[in-house]
């Protein structure tokens, strides 16, 4: 089950990296892979799992949001086409 868990969601972090994500949300999805791989491994059943992949998604768009925001209140943004410009953060 974990092999079948972690290809998953190398997968979907793969698929997430490619893409035009924030980095908010490129922070959430590594988080909630991380975590639920993490509970998996400590709990060993789909709640541990859940549980898991819940804290780091939030814990991870946490750090994310804060890795984007640069000290002058400006944010790092992300085009679709990989892009990135800077622009004031939303308040």
């Amino acid at each position: 089950m974990n092999t079948k868990l972690a290809s998953a969601f190398a997968g979907l972090m793969a698929i997430a990296a490619l893409t035009g994500c924030t980095a908010s949300q490129q922070g959430a999805v590594g988080g909630a892979a991380a975590g639920a791989i993490i509970g998996q491994a400590v709990g060993g059943d789909t709640e541990s799992t859940l549980i898991g992949a819940a804290v780091g998604g939030v814990g991870g768009a946490i750090a994310g949001e804060l890795i984007g925001r640069q000290a002058n209140g400006n944010c790092v943004y992300q085009r679709a086409d990989g892009t990135q410009f800077i622009a004031r953060c939303p308040s």
